[in-house]
């Protein structure tokens, strides 16, 4: 099946895309000779695609191939490929208020197109923000490599292999001195087992979480052992896609609103939500720009992204 996408608003794909290669290898979400290859999950069966991008930023066309595909998988594929590519974030409208910010307004052009991409699954997210937690995105992406390919299900897709990303089930029975060997401190190895049993179980039902309101999402994880308020609002913001989010806790974010706001002082944490409200229903975008402005002018600097 050979499904085509038309954005609304600018795309920069390569650019959007960087961030899984970026920090390291990501064998879920592989891109290669301007290629991306994922392995789609739909009713117990693995199906493996491929997304190709012609066009420039401003008409950007996206084709998904998805081998035998009904009208069932089709609808789910274009579902995944639109969070990845970030399609549904009004890019346009994020610009015209950004012209009004003395920070942001200089980050447009060198930018433009640029979205953020959304995790295609809440537990692949959290699990991700687990690994991600107070160590640098390099080794983070070199944990969850190991975890992948431990724990997941490779797919060729044509000459490449992707992996799916390894189901709760499996998760839920590792221990935690197998993930200790993939590098994961105890506590971690412990956070992700007991998150995937309570997806098992039932006792955690990420569905319905990701339907709440922001303050019951909030709530919810926050419940649960290693889960905090960091890695809530990037699940808001980095699974959920919601706009009104700024995860204010994150060093590199705290970084970045020092460097375009802090005039020489380091700002707090409550002001730096302060400072987000402004931005209203933007916030999401504004942070994606900002930490990847941090980038631009320092190219090491890492971040929650």
């Amino acid at each position: 099946m050979k499904i085509v996408l038309t954005p609304d608003g600018p795309l920069d794909v390569r650019g959007t895309l960087a961030r899984y290669h970026r920090w390291g290898e990501d064998p879920t979400n592989r891109v290669a000779d301007d290629v991306f290859r994922r392995v789609l999950r739909v009713e117990r069966r693995l199906l493996a695609y491929e997304v190709r991008w012609t066009g420039s930023v401003d008409d950007a066309r996206i084709v998904i191939r998805i081998p035998g595909a009904g009208a069932a998988v089709g609808a789910a594929a274009v579902a995944e490929v639109r969070r990845i590519l970030g399609l549904d974030f009004d890019l346009t409208g994020f610009y015209r208020m950004a012209k009004g910010d003395p920070a942001l307004a200089p980050l447009v052009e060198p930018l433009y197109g640029l979205r953020p991409t959304l995790a295609p699954t809440p537990f692949e997210m959290l699990v991700g923000s687990i690994t991600a937690q107070q160590i640098n995105l390099s080794f983070a992406f070199a944990c969850r490599a190991r975890l992948v390919h431990r724990y997941g299900t490779p797919v060729r897709v044509g000459r490449e292999t992707v992996w799916a990303f390894p189901e709760a089930a499996r998760l839920a029975k590792a221990r935690p001195r197998e993930l200790r060997a993939l590098k994961y401190s105890t506590r971690k190895a412990e956070y992700i087992r007991d998150l995937a049993r309570a997806v098992v179980s039932g006792a955690l039902d990420l569905e319905a979480i990701s339907a709440a309101p922001t303050e019951t999402v909030i709530a919810r994880l926050t419940e649960l052992r290693g889960l905090g308020r960091w890695t809530a609002d990037w699940f808001l913001a980095r699974c959920l896609g919601r706009g009104d989010i700024c995860p204010a806790g994150d060093l590199a974010v705290r970084k970045a609103f020092d460097h375009y706001y802090g005039r020489g002082r380091a700002l707090s944490e409550k002001a730096i939500r302060r400072r987000g409200d402004a931005w209203g229903q933007y916030q999401n975008l504004a942070v994606h720009y900002l930490l990847a402005g941090m980038r631009l002018a320092q190219p090491a600097v890492g971040g929650g992204t």
